[in-house]
């Protein structure tokens, strides 16, 4: 046996004394936690340690550490760069069952959860306080997960990303050690900023196990809307002069005439199938009514047509459940299909164009079926493609096209990413939007905290 292998089994050994029957090293519980949704080959970890609590993490990542055995951390596994895969072999931290609702202070609008509390969870329990937490991801993903990838979702644009709602976090470091990296204060000038440290960290410098949240009061009134354009640059600009006239809109979110199809047939809607704005407005009952009113007449100025708000509750799920379910919709019109989706995000100003270049280039650059959505309220899109797996210069064509999508974002300002994060897909443009010199300091922090490479490697930043 050699000296790795002899290292995993006693490790393993070490972890199934610490964990009993959570420990797993079954191909079927492996499989599963050798991806995410995204377009990555699996890999399966070595085995699964499904831990309770902090301190069985902490023991988790002293004895991996001990024996150097890569660790990669694992929540509701709805990322879309490949965060999970386990590419270099090691222990997955399955941190699901820790998803207790620790504290919520009502008075102070915060909340402290373990990581394994899903973002639904989190607003069913605080249902009738009079407060809820906004970030929203299309996915029910882990809070944890949702902290380790920076997510953000469609209230963005009023609310904020995870970077602006996390006050503090607890962590399992590389040798197992835990940090506090903050109070539950709203602000301090105290030393570095650990907590944003971690926060888009992907699980590279340190295990997730605590977060403390920011929460919001409730909107007496919320009111939605739905609207039409012939062209881009329309809906763009409404989304653009809604900002700059100071609305304040919660959410204002694009999708094609593709996406539109899509939804219909997955959600059994009968939407129009064309370019179209979902808008909300949060606030009192006058003021939802005066921002629709404002924004339906920005619309019409700008070719926007059928414009049509409620305040009504069901026909307002109604349209967000479908705007959510807006990537498996277009997954399920080729369920043959191999999905890749990517994002971008550039400043307001360059979105039209950011969004006619890409539009342009994959006119002439392939033929597969392609479907558009986006949280333009903050310059930021996604696009899904649907390629034949059987096709490999076909799957080829897209990834240069993605590439070219990325180029032209941050030659306009803009990064790589919005809210999918790095992992393994998206590592090669670190260097293009950062520089040498940026990406050398992440590579040394990242070795300053976990100098075996343990903690995710291969992810963001490799550390060797």
């Amino acid at each position: 046996m050699n000296k790795t292998a002899n290292s995993m089994t006693q490790a393993l050994s070490e972890l199934k004394c610490l964990l009993g029957d959570r420990l797993s090293t079954n191909l079927t519980v492996r499989d599963h936690h050798s991806r995410d949704e995204s377009w990555h080959e699996g890999r399966p970890p070595d085995a699964v340690c499904f831990v309770s609590g902090i301190n069985e993490v902490s023991r988790t990542m002293e004895i991996c550490s001990r024996h150097k055995i890569p660790v990669i951390p694992f929540g509701a596994g709805t990322g879309l760069e490949g965060g999970t895969v386990a590419h270099k072999g090691g222990i997955c931290i399955n941190v699901s069952n820790m998803n207790s609702i620790i504290q919520v202070n009502l008075e102070d609008m915060d909340c402290v959860v373990q990581p394994g509390v899903t973002r639904k969870q989190l607003n069913c329990y605080l249902h009738d306080s009079g407060l809820f937490f906004p970030i929203d991801p299309g996915a029910d993903a882990s809070l944890g997960g949702m902290a380790a990838t920076r997510a953000s979702g469609t209230n963005a644009v009023r609310y904020g990303t995870m970077r602006e709602n996390v006050l503090s976090l607890k962590v399992v470091m590389a040798n197992g050690s835990i940090v506090t990296t903050g109070r539950r204060a709203r602000k301090s000038a105290a030393g570095y900023d650990l907590t944003h440290l971690f926060i888009g960290s992907e699980g590279t410098l340190g295990i997730i196990v605590e977060l403390s949240l920011r929460l919001h009061g409730r909107p007496e009134a919320i009111s939605s809307a739905r609207v039409y354009f012939d062209d881009i640059d329309g809906a763009v600009n409404t989304a653009i002069q809604t900002i700059q006239y100071g609305i304040p809109i919660a959410r204002v979110e694009l999708l094609d005439a593709a996406q539109m199809r899509a939804i219909n047939q997955y959600s059994k809607t009968r939407y129009a199938e064309k370019i179209a704005l979902f808008l909300e407005f949060h606030g009192s009952h006058a003021s939802v009514k005066e921002q629709a009113k404002t924004v339906g007449e920005i619309c019409a100025d700008l070719g926007g047509s059928e414009f049509e708000w409620t305040t009504y509750e069901e026909q307002r799920r109604e349209m967000w459940d479908a705007r959510h379910s807006a990537a498996y919709a277009a997954m399920a019109v080729k369920p043959s299909a191999k999905v890749y989706v990517t994002d971008v995000c550039v400043p307001l100003s360059r979105l039209s164009d950011c969004i006619r270049e890409t539009r342009e280039d994959i006119e002439i650059s392939t033929n597969v079926p392609t479907f558009l959505l986006g949280h333009i309220g903050d310059g930021h899109f996604h696009y899904v493609f649907l390629v034949d797996p059987d096709d490999p210069s076909e799957f080829e064509r897209i990834l240069q096209l993605s590439e070219r999508m990325v180029q032209r974002a941050i030659r306009m300002g803009g990064t790589c990413t919005g809210e999918h994060g790095i992992g393994l897909g998206k590592q090669k443009y670190l260097q293009l939007e950062f520089g040498e010199t940026g990406v050398e300091l992440m590579r040394t922090l990242k070795l300053a905290m976990d100098p075996h490479n343990l903690m995710n490697p291969g992810k963001l930043v490799d550390g060797g």
